[in-house]
């Protein structure tokens, strides 16, 4: 039998003492995946066989479980999960950390598991216990899909156990192997004469057969929301499909796209925010037009990781800790984010400012909530830039991170909240950064400015650049004011003054800030302030005072 289970996944053996779990994960995981209850029962109590001590052996193999799942490594669990009571803590864990539970069902004969009992020294307990699991495990087998278990594997005889073949499955999600280059395309909203000037724009021409490519190869990434609102949703969707199909494009599916297919699917939708538009323009194509629209959307991916990890694409975005995960709150959250459970002056759902928290090593482009100008925030950027509502549609070329953009021709759709300039404010990741975390200082940074484009800050001058940027505080180059350590929060000396526009800061850390930030803002001086942030880096205390401009 070949066993195909995803690449992240919990993997639960199912069976009686001696049905060959242990023999078979040994010969087929690597030893650091397989989480054995006897071995954890040992751990505890110097003896694997020491029922009374399964309580602690379980805690123990669940908290190393949590661990490996949450840096999304696969875990193997080697235990009897005879009864419901235990496979449903193992669904509850698969469920906790966004993977799919698979069980794979060691259904021998009896009598073989009584024979390999009986032949280990170690195992002195009575026939009647193999005969009670495999009873309940007998149970199980009409119950284990509706308790959660998306797949499924039974091994009925020694001869299936010893030819089973495990193979691991990347997810749909996982195209870390795909480099692009990539053209990453803001909502669209059906507005086909600007998607067809931006895609000219970034170099794509059609081919013979009417679909759009490039000649370097670069392949271009829809974030869903190609229909509704706007003039022309047929042809969005023509030149979306056609292009997915030849293999010069990717496309995620937004909230649009998701409600669209359930009205094809004959369910009871309402025709608001546009959709009314493009049922009545996908009515002017034939049936089998609509048929393809349907699977199209049915076959798209929730999100999708791509170029070794670096990049992540959604709809609405996606957090770090659910990036290359499959379940249902994964997608929920790539075609809908999160809110707040409050409603704005327009009546419109407060989105949670996820972007704000995020620290991910992978760079986040997603759309969904028009912005009047694309910004980077903590290596997130959206790029739905409302050219359904008149402003523009965007792309973001990676990995240069160029943005490359066309103006609406008109306004199609007027917006519930106004789509309006942006101010000459703070850039979006100025205005966010209102409380310094250690762990956005040290290492490499590369700094925006608004005067001379990017500085780069070598891993080895962190300490030194905020050194100098805390000495120069009463210039209006220096860090924000939240930043600084506590001492320095203090009366101004005489003759001195605060950077216009300071606000007053409590010596109180707000919730959430880490200890290492509170101890900084705690310290009795700069000096003190900075060699508590070299302690806890581990750095030199010897800054090299260089630092070097991006080009």
């Amino acid at each position: 039998m070949k066993i195909e289970i995803p690449e992240l996944s919990l993997v639960v053996l199912m069976g009686p003492s001696g049905s060959g779990k242990s023999s078979f994960a040994r010969k087929r995981f690597k030893p650091t995946e397989v989480l054995s209850s006897d071995e954890c029962r040992g751990l505890v109590s110097d003896d694997e066989n020491n029922q009374a001590a399964s309580t602690d052996a379980f805690d123990v193999l669940y908290y190393i479980a949590k661990k490996r799942l949450a840096a999304g490594r696969l875990t193997v669990l080697d235990a009897t999960n005879v009864q419901p009571e235990a496979r449903k803590n193992a669904v509850a864990l698969a469920r906790e950390f966004d993977v799919l539970p698979v069980a794979i069902v060691f259904d021998v004969p009896e009598r073989i598991c009584h024979e390999r009992n009986k032949a280990r020294a170690d195992r002195s307990f009575g026939p009647h216990v193999i005969r009670q699991q495999m009873q309940q495990l007998h149970r199980s087998f009409s119950t284990l899909q509706r308790e959660g278990f998306r797949h499924i594997f039974k091994l009925q005889s020694v001869e299936d156990v010893d030819a089973a073949e495990v193979t691991r499955v990347p997810l749909w999600n996982n195209l870390k192997s795909d480099h692009g280059p990539f053209d990453v395309i803001g909502d669209v909203h059906g507005c086909l004469d600007e998607l067809e000037a931006l895609l000219g724009k970034l170099g794509y021409a059609r081919d013979d057969a009417g679909v759009f490519r490039h000649e370097q190869g670069r392949k271009a990434v829809f974030l869903g929301d190609l229909v509704d609102r706007g003039p022309n949703v047929n042809g969005v969707l023509r030149t979306a499909m056609n292009m997915e199909k030849a293999g010069t494009a990717l496309c995620v599916p937004g909230n649009h796209e998701m409600k669209l297919l359930r009205k094809l699917r004959g369910k009871d939708v309402k025709l608001t925010h546009g959709l009314a538009q493009t049922v009545e323009q996908l009515e002017k194509e034939p049936p089998e037009f609509r048929d393809h629209v349907a699977h199209f959307i049915d076959d798209l991916v929730s999100h999708y990781v791509l170029d070794d990890g670096k990049l992540v694409v959604a709809h609405a975005g996606m957090k770090e800790t659910l990036q290359g995960r499959g379940s249902g709150k994964v997608r929920a959250f790539a075609l809908y984010g999160e809110t707040t459970g409050e409603t704005d002056e327009y009546g419109l759902p407060v989105r949670y400012p996820w972007a704000n928290e995020y620290r991910g090593r992978a760079a986040v482009v997603y759309g969904h909530t028009p912005v009047p100008e694309a910004e980077w925030l903590n290596n997130t950027i959206c790029i739905d830039t409302g050219c359904v509502y008149g402003g523009k549609l965007t792309a973001l070329r990676w990995p240069e991170r160029d943005l490359v953009q066309v103006p609406a021709a008109k306004v199609y759709s007027d917006p519930v909240r106004p789509l309006t300039p942006p101010q000459p404010t703070l850039s979006a990741q100025h205005a966010n950064d209102d409380v310094l975390d250690l762990a956005d200082v040290f290492g490499k940074r590369i700094i925006e400015t608004r005067l001379h484009r990017n500085v780069t800050v070598r891993e080895e001058n962190s300490s030194a650049a905020l050194e100098v940027g805390l000495c120069a505080r009463r210039s209006t180059w220096a860090p924000a004011p939240s930043w600084w350590p506590a001492a320095m929060l203090k009366e101004p000396r005489r003759g001195s003054a605060w950077p216009p526009g300071t606000p007053e800061r409590s010596s109180r850390a707000p919730a959430g800030v880490s200890s290492a930030t509170q101890k900084l803002r705690r310290s009795s001086s700069t000096a003190s302030a900075l060699r508590s942030m070299r302690a806890s880096s581990g750095k030199s205390s010897r800054p090299t005072g260089r630092c070097s401009i991006a080009s």
